[in-house]
């Protein structure tokens, strides 16, 4: 009896283990892994977002999340650019996007905003999640809050480390 209790817990506890090990792959058109990010997508340009592409998604994923987190910002626990979720399975997340629902940034405001270091070359962790669910979060809510609710929903993780140097400090 206490052999097959052990034996239930430790299976349960090794396929979390085994769905923790997922990984997605992140690619954007616009720019290679630890490579510099274009102009375009910074306070320097058009501070839209770059294209993603996701890839590896498990099949029982419900939504992704995304989080773009600055850790070289000068900011105690650096500076988030973006936070997003809900957004569909697809794989693909679009220049420019506005889907899913936008949380605050860094700056206390919706959506993105473009890279803009004061100084120096900063790495830019586009951090996606895939979800066993879609989350029922406040519009308002940050990293932390969208941290805190994928909690236990977590099927897969992966990200992309994007570069930016201003061209004009």
């Amino acid at each position: 009896m206490h052999y097959l209790i052990i034996s239930s817990a430790f299976t349960a506890m090794m396929s979390m283990v085994s769905v923790a090990k997922a990984q997605l792959a992140v690619t954007s058109t616009s720019f290679e892994n630890n490579a510099s990010i274009p102009l375009k997508y910074s306070c320097e340009g058009e501070q839209i977002s770059p294209p993603l592409h996701v890839t590896n998604l498990p099949a029982a994923a419900k939504s992704l999340a995304l989080i773009l987190h600055d850790p070289d910002a000068a900011r105690q626990g650096g500076f988030t650019h973006w936070v997003t979720w809900n957004i569909d399975t697809s794989g693909d997340i679009p220049e420019g996007f506005k889907g899913g629902n936008q949380g605050h940034n860094g700056a206390g405001k919706p959506g993105y905003i473009g890279m803009c270091p004061p100084s120096g070359t900063h790495h830019y962790h586009f951090m996606v999640y895939a979800l066993d669910t879609r989350l029922n979060l406040d519009m308002n809510s940050d990293k932390a809050a969208l941290e805190k609710a994928m909690e236990g929903h977590i099927l897969a993780r992966g990200e992309l480390v994007g570069l930016y140097k201003k061209a004009n400090p």
